[in-house]
């Protein structure tokens, strides 16, 4: 629990210097190309183009329905998941690997290290914000339009947001030591994306299989933002007994990596 409260403490402390960063992280990282920045939005754009090719157009997907007596074209049920699905899967990936790539830099700098997750986070968080402003004015034209139930986005990019940073305390740790975990880690959310409501209806499987599959987080969240998008319910009050374990096992995941990174990290030079 102290480790915990100590690196909540030094996110607070330095949280200008993590927004900072991560605007000059972000520039750096596209400064190369002729688009530069647009390409955090086009790439992701092209994903969510194929993917619906793929599942949607050629298999002539009806329309998915979202609650009962409500349904909607798989495009638009498809971008509603899409969009968190990118930010977490790139938040994730490029968070495991944000201190073993910066360990040269770090040491020549005066703040703590677990502030470079968040940094690299808050860096794929700003193309969310504007990959998210594009799914909402898309649905708005589409005639799906912004209700009382939207407000509840606001709680689950917190939820996402708090989910990825304990995952990426642990998994930029962890690759530090060895490299091969962040191979492994994208191996695994390359399948979790397929283990996901992303790209289909967990509701279609049998019994206990839906059950079983929503052991992931993920389908929370993911359920969370079409929710909100499509004005369908208070889904975390709704789902109350959902939204204690997605919080149980949040604060659990920030508990083990808080620990496992204030105990590493004084040695974290020493696995160059």
């Amino acid at each position: 629990m102290k480790s915990a409260w100590n690196v909540l403490k030094e996110q607070i402390g330095h949280f200008y210097l993590i927004r900072r960063l991560s605007l000059y992280e972000l520039k750096s990282k596209n400064k190369s190309n002729y688009l530069g920045m647009a390409w955090e939005v086009i790439s992701p754009v092209i994903q969510i183009l194929i993917y619906w090719f793929v599942f949607g157009s050629i298999r002539q997907r009806a329309n998915i329905e979202v609650v009962p007596g409500f349904e909607v074209p798989f495009i638009y049920w498809l971008l509603g998941g899409f969009v968190l699905w990118t930010f977490f899967y790139q938040a994730v990936i490029q968070g495991s690997k944000s201190i073993y790539t910066r360990l040269l830099i770090l040491s020549k700098m005066n703040f703590p290290m677990s502030v470079i997750p968040n940094i690299v986070i808050f860096s794929q968080f700003y193309t969310h914000l504007i990959l998210l402003g594009i799914t909402i004015l898309i649905f708005q034209v589409s005639g799906y339009f912004v209700t009382i139930y939207f407000l509840q986005i606001f709680y689950f990019i917190f939820a996402t947001f708090f989910l990825v940073f304990a995952i990426s305390l642990i998994t930029s740790t962890l690759s530090t030591i060895i490299r091969d975990v962040h191979m492994l880690l994208n191996a695994t959310l390359r399948m979790l994306l397929y283990l996901s409501p992303v790209l289909w209806q967990v509701t279609i499987l049998e019994d206990p299989l839906p059950t079983i599959m929503k052991i992931n987080p993920l389908y929370y969240l993911i359920e969370g933002y079409r929710a909100a998008l499509f004005g369908t319910g208070w889904y975390f009050a709704e789902h109350w007994r959902y939204s204690l374990y997605f919080w149980a096992v949040a604060i659990i995941l920030l508990l083990f990596g808080a620990k496992l990174h204030m105990k590493f990290r004084r040695h974290f030079i020493d696995y160059l």
